[in-house]
């Protein structure tokens, strides 16, 4: 009898399989890294054929480990804003996916920005026109690309995020939908009615045929073969939004912060969408039974990716666990301060054109004052975003983590104390991945609504603020001057 559900996770960096229980224990996973490409500065891509076999094959290495028969329901979850082509006829990819970091669309948003078009936009879809979302890709590839060019004129293209490009796959070509909150992050859905927005595709100029449909985040999507046996895809949802699922954030001011590549910070807004004065987005936490769920979000481009950069591109590490020791080795940073604002700034700034910074350099700084203030930015940046949430009426009382980074005790009582609050780490830190195997499992009949999913979700520790209020104002200072020098670089 089935009694595990299937995820399939795929990342910016990774691509994952996990087998969960009905109690949320992980039972069984796999893994591959994920290639980036880097053709010019500040473009990333991604091959979206290396994405569809690396999800292949954690999929069926999962399913035989475990044994497919096993399996009630496969959930998806994915990086966001990333954008795949294919050829409807061939079921092809037809260029490189551009991948959510990529900048090359900065030059269409200043161009649309500078139109007046941003109030509307943001209107409609809670979003600032920024590169970071998937229509100014698309518009790039259908100018730049001739053979999405050439799909488009023909009627052949279809396009979405990874979502919808792995749902095509796995079923065979049958399926080309995408989830309300995966679509959320286009430039192209309005938010508040979740489905495409007529006006928005034609000003951005994308065929509105190539678009998929847009889908709850529970129910059956469609039917994928793994391991040989038939299995139902009941949940999807993009990672950020799982990951607030994965985290139990069903009520009104409810907060998480998943720490991957780039920091994501999501708090349940209600059922109405929510509006910002402080430049943070408004998006979908979910969407069930036609009904959507709102939040607030705060994106942070550099994170995780600052520890990388620390192992590859300098060599002060040979592994990101080595951070741990280090930052705590110091008593402080010595006075150096990161900016890793290595694609630009995110929320609250949104400045694309910005590049990153070391100040307070001097020669007495040591690869543990490097490592140290690479992970208080960190912390840093999650504050900046805590506070302009704040200004939106969303005072975090708590906050929960999860993502590969929070496995560093000392990264999260550095976050308690610059943010002054509880900071609470779930027993499985993958809760993007859970969050895709609560969807599922209420898809599939499991559970009657994510209320009783959320028994899946556990607490493994709680960390406490241990510095005083003069401390942390000071620290915060020392950030905002370096993030002011920064901005004006």
């Amino acid at each position: 009898m089935p009694d595990l559900i299937l995820v399939l996770d795929e990342g910016t960096t990774s691509t994952r399989a996990v087998a969960f229980d009905r109690g949320g224990a992980i039972v069984a996973t796999a893994a591959r890294p994920v290639t980036q490409h880097y053709p010019a500065s500040g473009w990333v891509e991604h091959d979206a054929d290396e994405l569809w076999t690396l999800s292949r094959d954690c999929l069926d290495e999962v399913a035989r480990e475990v044994g497919p028969e096993r399996i009630a329901c496969l959930g998806l979850t994915n990086q966001r804003e990333t954008v795949v082509f294919w050829d409807a006829a061939s079921g092809d990819a037809i260029a490189p996916a551009i991948v959510w970091q990529d900048r090359r669309g900065a030059d269409l948003c200043d161009r649309w920005r500078d139109a007046g078009l941003e109030p509307a936009v943001q209107a409609a879809t809670g979003l600032v026109l920024d590169p970071y979302f998937s229509a100014s890709k698309i518009a790039w590839a259908l100018a730049n690309w001739p053979a999405v060019a050439d799909a488009a004129a023909s009627g052949r293209l279809r396009l979405g995020t990874v979502d919808a490009w792995l749902l095509h796959k796995l079923t065979g070509g049958a399926v080309h939908a995408t989830d309300a909150t995966n679509a959320s992050r286009t430039l192209l859905m309005n938010l508040a009615s979740c489905r495409w927005a007529p006006a928005l595709i034609d000003r951005f100029g994308v065929p509105a045929t190539a678009l998929p449909a847009i889908t709850d985040c529970a129910g059956v999507l469609g039917t994928a073969t793994i391991a040989g046996r038939a299995i139902p895809i009941t949940g999807c949802a993009g990672d950020q939004h799982a990951a607030a699922i994965g985290q139990a954030c069903l009520s009104p001011g409810m907060v998480k912060a998943t720490y991957g590549t780039g920091t994501f910070v999501l708090a349940h807004a209600g059922s109405a969408p929510p509006a910002s004065a402080h430049r943070l987005l408004a998006t979908l936490a979910w969407r069930l039974d036609g009904e959507a769920a709102y939040a607030l979000e705060g994106s942070v481009f550099t994170s995780g990716a600052a520890v990388q950069w620390l192992r590859d591109g300098l060599a002060v590490i040979a592994a990101a666990p080595e951070t741990e020791a280090l930052a705590a080795s110091v008593a402080d940073s010595g006075g150096v301060v990161v900016v890793p604002a290595f694609t630009g700034l995110g929320a609250p700034h949104w400045r694309a054109d910005v590049r990153g910074l070391i100040t307070g350099i001097t020669a007495a700084t040591s690869r543990a004052h490097l490592a140290r203030a690479t992970l208080e930015a960190v912390a840093q940046q999650t504050a900046d975003l805590l506070d302009a949430l704040a200004a939106d009426g969303v005072a975090a009382t708590r906050l929960r983590v999860d993502g590969g980074m929070v496995a560093n005790d000392w990264l999260c009582l550095h976050i308690a104390d610059v943010l002054g609050i509880p900071v609470e780490r779930p027993r499985v830190i993958e809760t993007t991945a859970l969050g895709a195997a609560m969807l599922a499992g209420v898809g599939v009949g499991w559970f009657a609504n994510l209320a009783e999913a959320s028994a899946m979700h556990t607490v493994d520790r709680v960390f406490t603020p241990a510095v005083d209020a003069p401390a942390r104002a000071t620290g915060r200072e020392r950030w905002a001057k370096a993030v002011r020098q920064a901005l004006t670089a």
